[in-house]
């Protein structure tokens, strides 16, 4: 038996602190809260406990030390990319984010599903990570959004990805890319609607789907138990999707009152990642991504809280590494200073994500959950900002920090 003691605990369903914080802690679960300690003490001070955090959206594929833009794509291999996203998994864990979504491969693999092999050797104990809700590769038309070869103009022929990687068009070549993804491991679907900020052909809330192609996507992923998140930024593309029957919207920046309504009465989630738009540095970009980098940002930080007034169930996404690996906790802070109670944010990160992912093991410091725990050095309803300094991360009854 292994006893967490700290200055406090906070329940994430209320807002309140108990004082102290006491958690034991029996294998990779939490055997009980409160009470005297039990066998080993870890004493963490004045810190406050408060469940692992998680992340709805990265890439930890991609991003991270040594990659160059536009030049990783093609020079990159798959083994070079998989030890890139071993630091970016550690950098991930120890910020505190004890689960996350990497949301879509965009890269040639051969095939290979790279975050499913990742979430293996996590599992497995090989490298420290989150646990990895993975979706293989984004499934998206030829010229879409995460096509890689849209990003950078590539000639004819240069990169061409296969089905299987997920360029796919037409309702029979989508079903096909669908069920590749989970035949080879991937737990949920992720497929672009529109196009974004850093697209290179058409503007950014334009659909790139046909409402046809949207709902064999579905189809086939609801049919086997998965659900579908979507990259989409326009309302009108937004809600084509919720008519589809998608279950998750990533970013939203452009939409609009309607859109939101569709997404409340259909239970639509809205992964926001409203940081992005703060961080992203376009300054290098070509003239017309900055143009549509000028005309998004400034919609998307008003646009996540007419989400959340209007009651469209929200979880904490990064992108990543649109903000860098293991800066995660950035998005949590920009969601606040958008408007969102801290409350409702640190809800977003734990009980809504666990949610949204369909878990019921994780997201609380509950007697039988997983021990995914982490302390931070205050009350973060008080102040958002001290989740950007996690002092301790268990997860599964393991130390990973301890400082």
């Amino acid at each position: 038996m292994l006893t967490l003691k700290a200055a406090g605990l906070l329940d994430v369903e209320t807002g309140e602190i108990t004082r102290p914080g006491i958690i034991h802690i029996d294998g990779d679960r939490i055997a009980g809260v409160g009470g005297e300690p039990q066998g080993e003490v870890i004493d963490l001070g004045d810190q406050i406990l408060m469940p692992g955090l998680m992340d709805m959206e990265v890439n930890l594929l991609m991003g991270g030390r040594g990659e160059k833009p536009v030049y990783s794509t093609v020079q990159d291999d798959p083994p070079l990319r998989m030890l890139r996203a071993v630091g970016n998994s550690r950098r991930t864990l120890r910020a505190g984010f004890t689960t996350v979504r990497n949301l879509g491969l965009f890269v040639k693999t051969g095939g290979y599903l790279l975050d499913v092999a990742l979430g293996k050797a996590i599992d497995a104990g090989w490298v420290d990570g989150p646990r990895i809700i993975p979706a293989g590769h984004a499934i998206t038309p030829t010229g879409g959004h995460l096509d890689p070869t849209m990003f950078a103009a590539f000639a004819p022929g240069v990169l061409d990805l296969t089905i299987e990687e997920g360029i796919a068009n037409g309702v029979d070549e989508v079903r096909k890319a669908v069920r590749y993804q989970i035949k080879h491991g991937a737990q949920l679907i992720k497929v672009c609607v529109s196009g974004g900020v850093m697209s290179m052909t058409g503007s950014a809330g334009a659909q790139h789907y046909s409402d046809e192609e949207l709902r064999a996507i579905v189809d086939e992923a609801h049919r086997r138990g998965l659900k579908v998140a979507s990259h989409t930024h326009g309302a009108d593309a937004v809600r084509h999707a919720v008519e589809a029957g998608i279950d998750c919207i990533e970013h939203g920046f452009l939409i609009d009152d309607d859109a939101i309504d569709r997404m409340v009465e259909q239970g639509t989630w809205l992964v926001p990642t409203t940081r992005l738009t703060d961080a992203m540095d376009t300054s290098h970009a070509p003239p017309e991504l900055q143009a549509k980098a000028a005309e998004m940002f400034p919609k998307a930080r008003t646009s996540v809280l007419a989400a959340y007034k209007a009651g469209v169930k929200i979880a904490v996404g990064t992108d990543a590494p649109a903000i860098p690996h293991g800066k995660n906790a950035d998005e949590i802070v920009a969601l606040v200073d958008r408007g969102l109670p801290p409350l409702a944010v640190i809800q977003a990160a734990t009980i809504n994500a666990a949610e949204l992912i369909g878990v019921d093991d994780r997201g609380r410091l509950a007697e039988g959950l997983l021990a995914d725990i982490i302390a931070v050095p205050g009350d973060p309803t008080e102040d958002i900002t001290v989740t950007q300094d996690v002092r301790f991360v268990m997860k599964g009854g393991k130390v990973y920090v301890n400082k």
